[in-house]
């Protein structure tokens, strides 16, 4: 009498896990969905400013009646383009995996490597920065206008990309805490195949 009671306990038990495991499962897709939603507005926000790069600076560039300001709409010109170039890569690669059903595992793995990008591209934009301001001072040292114009361009680009990556660390970071508060309330693991519970030791 005892083995099939015990066998009806351990069912409810497993049903019961199941039924949080498909839970997860559903707060993992819509986690997901929202992820890919923050960095493909990013992504749009960063190709809007290419495009008013590319053609705002490019009719400047070709107007200009001066060296410097020249030297700076064309420097902005190409700027522009790269960053547009970069917004329709990530926006393009973000729409491609935004249907991928992931683990728990995988989607961690996913945020923090998405964490980790614009954390590496702010300090890169501290990089753009204090190149733009060495081209400034030594171009005014030395008279150059195509020093100036391209350290004042560098210095315009890489503070927008500064608070532009700051803004999206901040928002992915913040997202991110989500995830990892949910998955120490919800220890348990599910992949579409097998259900596991995870003990903290």
């Amino acid at each position: 009498m005892a083995i099939p009671f015990m066998k009806k306990i351990l069912t409810i038990i497993l049903l019961v896990i199941s039924c949080r495991a498909f839970a997860q499962q559903d707060s993992l897709k819509a986690y997901n969905a929202s992820r890919v939603k923050i960095t493909s507005n990013g992504m749009e926000v960063l190709g809007a400013w290419g495009i008013v790069n590319t053609f705002g600076s490019g009719v400047a560039w070709a107007t200009s009646t001066t060296p410097q300001t020249r030297y700076f709409f064309q420097m902005n010109t190409v700027w522009g383009s790269v960053d547009f170039l970069t917004a329709i890569l990530g926006y393009t690669g973000t729409q491609n995996n935004k249907n991928k059903k992931l683990t728990a595992a995988q989607t961690l793995h996913e945020q923090e490597r998405i964490e980790k990008i614009f954390k590496i591209n702010s300090y890169l934009d501290v990089a753009y920065l204090g190149a733009g301001l060495y081209l400034t001072v030594e171009g005014g040292s030395r008279n150059s206008p195509i020093m100036k114009g391209y350290g004042e361009s560098v210095l315009l680009q890489g503070s927008f990309l500064l608070i532009f990556d700051e803004l999206m660390l901040h928002s992915e970071k913040t997202h991110g805490d989500k995830l990892r508060n949910f998955l120490e309330k919800h220890p348990i693991s599910f992949d579409g195949r097998r259900v596991g519970i995870i003990f903290n030791m």
